[in-house]
């Protein structure tokens, strides 16, 4: 079983509320997940602690064992050695997903049952769709619980993984709290320029640019 140190509930029910364009900004444009993953229905989001899997390409059974091992809460992200032709995870996955009370997929490749995963209502985020089925190698080298890259991004166990409309963006564990504070300022900061631009200013004025 994959353990490790998960961040503060208060620190994730904070993160909710801001989006994910917002966050990886104002944590100095950090953790922006390949701009391909994307919510597999519009209502998705996640947030909540990484759990990293890893698995063959055309291979899901690694997957089914995340399921059975993550906590609840906990944000499956995915590596399928960059192989997307094949339906990783589907209507079964989610409704077993769901059942654990985990809190969402993220996986760097597709998935399939497409137009039933928001009636399942489990949060899943991937690079599109793909009927193709997978195997299940019991002799297969896989890995829950353990680093891993997706893109250039260096995920680790309990990392905040934050996924909305616009994609998905990773804070590492120790940074949570200082980038919601800083998401929150920028927030706060964005309003008043709005502001200003709703009484006829223009962002040129506003920003000092030539």
């Amino acid at each position: 079983m994959a353990d490790f140190k998960r961040p503060a509930a208060e620190l994730i029910s904070d993160a909710a509320k801001i989006s994910t364009a917002t966050m990886h900004e104002a944590g100095g444009k950090i953790g922006a997940l390949p701009s391909g993953i994307k919510p597999a229905s519009p209502e998705f989001e996640v947030c909540g602690p990484a759990y990293p899997v890893a698995g063959p390409a055309g291979d899901n059974l690694w997957l089914h064992r995340a399921i059975a091992d993550a906590k609840p809460g906990d944000v499956l992200v995915a590596y399928m050695e960059d192989h997307y032709e094949a339906g990783y995870w589907g209507e079964i996955m989610s409704t077993g997903a769901k059942a654990q009370k985990l809190g969402g997929l993220v996986i760097d490749g597709c998935v399939r049952d497409g137009a039933i995963l928001p009636k399942v209502g489990f949060p899943v985020f991937a690079r599109g769709f793909c009927m193709r089925g997978t195997g299940k190698d019991f002799n297969g080298k896989g890995s829950l619980g353990t680093a891993l890259s997706i893109g250039n991004i260096l995920i680790e166990p309990g990392d905040l993984v934050r996924g909305d409309f616009d994609g998905v963006v990773i804070v590492p564990q120790a940074r949570i709290a200082e980038v919601n504070q800083k998401s929150n300022e920028r927030d706060a900061k964005e309003q008043g320029v709005m502001e200003r631009l709703r009484g006829g200013e223009t962002s040129m004025e506003i920003y000092g640019w030539e």
